[in-house]
């Protein structure tokens, strides 16, 4: 018979996961009760997703801004840094930036424009265009930035970024400068030590510094790649993927999932003889219509994968 019915996709309610929890009997359990209670059978081949969240609570990867300055500090020298191309989110980055100022005596705040790189609007295009302003050549100090446009706020939280990113730099003890461009090089006229923010394009911004004289270049994907004083750590990514867990410590990405991704397949394998393939997964590609900002916070889709 013709196939009739396409992908299912079903969401999986498990218990609330707590640091050193067995994430893989979990799992299995949940889908197991799931299917016994709505009337659905696994088959081979179907794909058993956990969230990043999940597993890096289960692993207790967890950090504290202060470890996050220590670890500034000693990488970018504690005195000005440059920060720049950050995305517009409390959740995905105040708390790192917390720490990152706490490692410095001072930041140059170099934002992107018109929006981050996830899609967060700083200022329309259709009022740059009034302005006469080009993104890909002109430079913004704060001052011109507030003549020209004033106060924007997102349009979902009511924040206005720039206020609130220059605040928090301030009340963690250090001196903050705020400028617009585009071009990665800009940054240089401010400071040499630079930490760019980006997630997607990191790689192509560090050699652009490199190349240009900067001191010392760093990413969030060279921030907290080794535990700091017993805190978490990511080898791969370091603060990448991290979110808000209080107002002084980030969830950071998962470490190494290998392990549980295999284990939760075999364990499925054994209780039910199917094959189903299992993964961890980050952020999609998902575009909000009307906030126009894409779901691409994290740095990789898939975590770990059979």
């Amino acid at each position: 018979m013709e196939r009739r019915v396409g992908t299912i996709s079903r969401g999986i309610r498990c218990p609330i996961i707590r640091e050193g929890d067995n994430l893989a009997d979990i799992i299995v359990e949940s889908v197991l009760e799931a299917a016994e209670s709505e009337g659905f059978e696994l088959r081979d081949r179907d794909v058993i997703a956990a969230t990043e969240s999940i597993v890096a609570r289960a692993q207790g990867n967890y950090a504290s801004i202060d470890a996050i300055a220590k670890d500034v500090k000693a990488k970018l020298g504690g005195e000005t840094i440059g920060v720049i191309f950050p995305i517009l989110s409390r959740n995905r980055f105040s708390i790192c930036l917390k720490g990152i100022a706490k490692g410095a005596k001072k930041v140059v705040l170099m934002l992107s424009y018109p929006s981050d790189e996830v899609g967060n609007e700083l200022v329309s295009l259709d009022k740059l265009d009034d302005a006469g302003i080009n993104p890909y050549s002109d430079v913004m100090d704060l001052e011109k930035y507030r003549e020209l446009f004033g106060e924007n706020k997102h349009p979902f939280t009511g924040v206005d970024y720039v206020q609130y990113y220059s605040d928090l730099i301030k009340e963690a003890g250090a001196e903050v400068e705020v400028i617009f461009a585009n071009q990665p090089q800009e940054i240089l006229k401010h400071a040499k030590n630079v930490l760019t923010c980006d997630i997607h394009t990191r790689a192509r911004t560090k050699r652009i510094l490199e190349k240009n004289g900067a001191k010392v270049v760093l990413g969030l994907d060279n921030i907290l790649t080794c535990p700091v004083d017993g805190s978490g750590c990511n080898e791969r990514f370091g603060l990448l993927g991290s979110n808000k867990s209080t107002e002084e410590s980030v969830k950071l990405f998962p470490r190494d999932c290998t392990d549980l991704v295999l284990e939760v397949q075999g364990k499925i394998l054994e209780k039910t003889g199917k094959h189903v393939e299992v993964m961890v997964y980050g952020d999609g590609a998902f575009k909000d219509p009307v906030g126009k900002i894409w779901e691409l916070a994290d740095p990789c889709v898939s975590v770990a994968h059979t």
